[in-house]
């Protein structure tokens, strides 16, 4: 992402996407996302392909040590804005005065207008979650489910026919995982319409990264629909809720605990979503069902 599309937003629209008041001066760090190397195959032949470039990120808050995440790089600035923005330690982008990421010393510093009230104690507790590329939360982010409020059934729905849109855009997306595989791809959508895609080694860095775009540009929620390829845990389904997102869409499965908490929350989770096909784990009071009619059992007759 460049510079003009962290201003604008990814579809170039700047009267749609401008920067929030006071908001955080922002370095364009990007990376190599992909690099080559030979392999050889199960015939013996060599030949070169590409693997996703992973690369440590070290963050520091005020020249304090906070986390290293494993990332491509691609959006790092986002990645640690939206990092910040999840595990509660800001509330709005405006508190971050600049992120300086350098890739040769592979770090970030963040700098904020007013310090992080408590730091110590709230970065004190680390949960280490699942999946790819390892997510932390710090201190007791769960435990905050019960502030979340998200739009009701009737302010935000989803139909069918927009669903299976979306899952036609993802199907045609050009992505680094076609490419090398071994990555995550997130996706805020409005309607059928993409907003943002992002790839990344894990899906909470993904979604991280939305996140830091929407705080940027002060992006509601409320009127979007969140995609993952990741599987929905607790922790995704938490931070799709942090950032006002009711509807979540996932490529892969959900966990008990990611359903218990959607369930909690009041929130439509679409699973298993490829092509037309989906289930409906929770929140089908916000869904409209357009099903195509069942095609009749075909006969056979005896000859």
């Amino acid at each position: 992402m460049s510079q003009a599309d962290l201003l604008h937003g990814p579809l170039g629209e700047p009267d749609r996407y401008r920067l929030v008041a006071d908001a955080p001066r922002l370095t364009d760090a990007r990376c190599e996302l992909l690099r080559e190397i030979q392999i050889v195959d199960e015939y013996g032949g060599k030949r070169v392909i590409h693997i996703p470039a992973e690369r440590p990120l070290t963050i520091f808050v005020d020249k304090r040590e906070l986390v290293t995440l494993m990332t491509l790089g691609a959006c790092p600035e986002l990645l640690v804005l939206g990092y910040l923005r999840n595990q509660r330690l800001i509330a709005h982008a405006a508190e971050v005065e600049s992120i300086t990421v350098d890739w040769d010393v592979h770090a970030a510093a963040v700098k904020t207008r007013a310090g992080v009230q408590d730091i110590e104690a709230r970065t004190a507790r680390r949960v280490v979650t699942t999946g790819c590329g390892q997510g932390t939360v710090f201190g007791d982010v769960m435990s905050q489910i019960d502030a979340v409020r998200l739009p009701s059934a009737q302010e935000a729905r989803i139909r069918q026919g927009t669903l299976v849109r979306m899952l036609e855009t993802m199907r045609q997306q050009d992505s680094i995982h076609r490419k090398a595989g071994s990555v995550h791809g997130c996706a805020l959508f409005r309607g059928s319409e993409m907003l943002m895609f992002v790839e990344d080694v894990g899906r909470h860095n993904a979604i991280d990264t939305i996140t830091g775009w929407m705080a940027l540009h002060d992006v509601p929620g409320g009127d979007k629909t969140f995609y993952t390829t990741g599987r929905l845990t607790s922790e995704m389904v938490m931070k799709a809720a942090q950032i006002g997102v009711p509807i979540v869409v996932s490529r892969n499965g959900v966990t008990a605990m990611g359903h218990e908490m959607a369930q909690r929350l009041g929130m439509t989770l679409f699973g298993r979503a490829a092509n037309k096909h989906f289930l409906c784990y929770t929140g089908s009071e916000r869904f409209d069902s357009e099903p195509e009619p069942q095609r009749a059992p075909v006969r056979v007759v005896a000859g």
